[in-house]
């Protein structure tokens, strides 16, 4: 089972995170900010990952703790989830067309974290949510669950829909990322580990 449960308590947040590889989609989310929720509703279902999320965070001082600290455990059970690597895919890339927006996101679950994001909109807000916060989100998922992910909005002019294609984007090239190869017989790497 490609399963993990971790939580997480600080000063600032408390967060319990159970997550399923091989899942259909299902679970609960709550992070007390529903745009948030939203996005991460939409990573499950895209992924098809079970994924049940709890957090509690300082919302009166703003987002940004509730945000990256719920990136940091995601990213800790991909990484617990994906175990010793062998036999995926390890790669994933995913186009993805909201209506006026295009995203895209390229995957490596190869060990190395990085993240480069392109979004032209990241200093804009839908509502009282950040669209800056997506990449503070999926910088910390990937040190924590040590993937390279770019993420580029091509074009689109509604920060909602722009979100929406970074996350659905993400969510597809993890799927086939975390996908088992029947062809591969070990670890998908050259160095014989990740």
């Amino acid at each position: 089972m490609r399963t993990a449960a971790i939580e997480r308590k600080t000063k600032e947040t408390q967060i319990k995170l159970e997550l399923n590889l091989d899942g259909s989609g299902e679970g609960t989310i709550d992070t007390g900010i529903g745009f948030f929720n939203h996005m991460l509703e939409l990573l499950k279902k895209h992924a098809l990952i079970d994924l049940t999320v709890k957090t509690v965070g300082d919302l009166d001082v703003d987002y940004h703790h509730t945000v990256e600290d719920t990136g940091l455990v995601l990213g800790q059970a991909l990484n617990q989830a994906l175990g010793d690597r062998k036999g995926i895919v390890r790669y994933g890339f995913a186009s993805i067309p909201m209506d006026e927006a295009l995203c895209e996101t390229s995957l490596d679950l190869g060990g190395r974290p990085f993240l480069v994001m392109q979004c032209p909109m990241k200093h804009m807000m839908v509502r009282d949510f950040e669209v800056k916060l997506v990449e503070e989100f999926f910088r910390a998922v990937s040190v924590e669950s040590r993937s390279n992910i770019h993420l580029r909005q091509i074009y689109g002019d509604e920060a909602h829909h722009v979100c929406e294609g970074l996350f659905k984007s993400f969510a597809r090239a993890l799927r086939q990322a975390k996908s088992i190869d029947p062809l591969e017989k070990g670890v998908p790497s050259s160095k014989g580990i990740i």
